[in-house]
């Protein structure tokens, strides 16, 4: 049984990677004797979590290396197809603030993924479970290095990727809270000329952008909106996917009312001040109801970098050419954000008319 999943799982994999590297599937594959080692034959007390989807083990490798171990629940072709593309995209990425993928083991039914160990949970957690108030301060440099491996996706490598799937229980924090984005199973190749190809719309309700839930118009913009929506959550310590207002509204919806009228108060948990009406203005723009009017990721990781240079934060591994962090970042239309707070406001009606309220959890 053995050999027989991991032919029909190597052969999968193999004609994922054809185009690019091939010798993937041997290098990166990893023994299923090794992983009961690293793990105790799967001990409880070795379980990291589980959910719908699956279960996260804990392990040690015989290289001494922790790992943490995906095990999808179901033997369905879509998680099997996931999962080979998640191999497919990570085994081409190698950036400082995405989640490094070990391997993987092919000698069981449902495939397994093998990543790094990170060691202090993930963004949700922080904002909703533990609700660490010490959390605030680091608000501004987990924004800018998410920024940077979306950058990265999305101009920096031969074929962009668009990551499609970005909510904070896929930000995962390590000690020092450096964050590295994770779970790029619903991620996709889009050649530039092929940018805005028409796919079936995945995704998380609440983060997911209305114009690609209504056309199926996959487009870099719609990571921007997804990540506009976590800056919103960010900043409110409100989940997206549940949030409802007295008038019922969606968050998008209400943050962008309150940010019209100047009154932040309501929804702002970590208090105000300077900084939090710039990232405010920031998350505005690019949750904008057409794609046009957002910024590219670039553009939004430069915007923060700015913001941390002006509001005297210690620049934390920049790799932005300072200056040009300062000049085009900072200008990039923040202050003319703050100064069209009712078009704002006007904008964000139209999120009941696109079925997007947060009334309608995943």
């Amino acid at each position: 049984m053995k050999r027989k999943f991991f032919d029909q799982d190597r052969g999968r994999l193999l004609q994922q990677l054809v185009s690019q590297s091939a010798d993937i599937a041997e290098r990166m594959t990893i023994t299923l004797e090794e992983l009961e080692k690293a793990t105790h034959d799967f001990d409880k007390a070795r379980e990291l979590g589980h959910g719908g989807h699956g279960t996260v083990y804990k392990g040690i490798l015989s290289d001494l290396h922790v790992i943490a171990i995906k095990i999808t629940k179901k033997v369905v072709q879509k998680e099997i197809d996931e999962f080979i593309n998640e191999v497919a995209i990570l085994s081409q990425i190698n950036h400082r603030n995405v989640v490094k993928l070990y391997g993987c083991c092919l000698e069981t039914e449902v495939p397994m993924l093998v990543y790094e160990f990170i060691s202090n949970g993930t963004l949700y957690d922080h904002l909703h479970i533990t609700e660490s108030r010490s959390f605030s301060w680091k608000r501004l440099r987990i924004a800018t290095e998410t920024t940077k491996s979306l950058a990265y996706l999305h101009t920096t490598i031969s074929i962009p990727i668009i990551r499609r799937d970005i909510k904070s229980v896929n930000i995962l924090l390590d000690d020092t809270l450096a964050s590295e984005v994770a779970d790029f199973g619903a991620s996709r190749y889009i050649p530039v000329d092929k940018s805005g190809a028409t796919t079936m719309a995945q995704g998380t309700i609440g983060y997911l952008d209305p114009m690609y839930f209504c056309t199926g118009r996959l487009t870099q913009k719609n990571d921007v909106y997804s990540f506009g929506v976590m800056l919103l959550e960010r900043l409110t310590r409100k989940k997206p996917f549940a949030y409802l207002s007295s008038q019922g509204n969606g968050l998008v919806a209400h943050f962008a009312i309150l940010f019209a009228e100047g009154d932040l108060s309501q929804l702002v948990m970590d208090g105000g001040g300077k900084e939090v009406e710039q990232i405010a203005a920031l998350a505005i723009v690019c949750v904008k109801i057409t794609d046009e009017g957002r910024p590219s990721m670039r553009h939004v990781e430069l915007t923060l970098e700015g913001l941390k240079a002006s509001n005297g934060h210690v620049l934390d591994n920049a790799t932005a050419d300072t200056s040009e962090a300062n000049g085009t970042a900072t200008k990039f239309q923040v202050t003319t954000y703050l100064s069209n707070r009712k078009e704002s406001s006007r904008q964000y009606s139209m999120e009941e008319e696109f079925i997007l309220s947060s009334r309608y959890p995943r």
